[in-house]
């Protein structure tokens, strides 16, 4: 470092106290440690949201996943397309309307899910682990208002 030039001071910084800095930095950092605990490093955490929540909602569309998770319409069918192509889903147009496919579970999806759970739970830990015991509770019903309050939030053209 140059004599005459400071040394950045972080903690002052206007992102220090910046709400969507910070949950898009605790976010990656949990996508890191996923990547780091998931041995096959076949699965991202997207795709195993979209495991849990076909095992536990056999038959649902993708539009029902679209709700229950979260991802985004556009997302969600990239992700879904890549996993038919391991062979971690199958789908099949609902009776309901033609236009709709039901989502479900191959076999290899099961194992994939099953194999995973034990990893998925160590992220969760390791994340959790970063805070004292007394708060984690409090941090997990702090994201759930998060995600309750802006969930519906509608996109804006383009940001997609």
């Amino acid at each position: 470092m140059k004599p005459n030039m400071q040394k950045p001071d972080a903690a002052n910084s206007p992102l220090a106290k910046s709400p969507i800095h910070l949950l898009h930095r605790a976010g990656q950092c949990a996508g890191d440690v996923f990547a780091a605990e998931m041995s096959n490093g076949d699965i991202t955490p997207r795709q195993y949201a979209v495991l849990v929540t076909v095992a536990q909602n056999e038959g649902l569309s993708q539009t029902g996943l679209v709700e229950l998770t979260g991802i985004d319409r556009s997302t969600l069918a990239d992700v879904v397309r890549r996993m038919l192509k391991k062979g971690l889903l199958q789908r099949r147009r609902t009776k309901e309307d033609a236009r709709a496919y039901a989502v479900k579970l191959t076999d290899d999806g099961r194992k994939v899910l099953d194999e995973s759970k034990v990893q998925a739970n160590r992220v969760d830990n390791r994340i959790l682990d970063a805070l004292p015991p007394k708060h984690r509770e409090q941090f997990l019903l702090d994201l759930t208002a998060i995600v309750d309050a802006l969930g519906n939030v509608p996109v804006a053209d383009g940001q997609e």
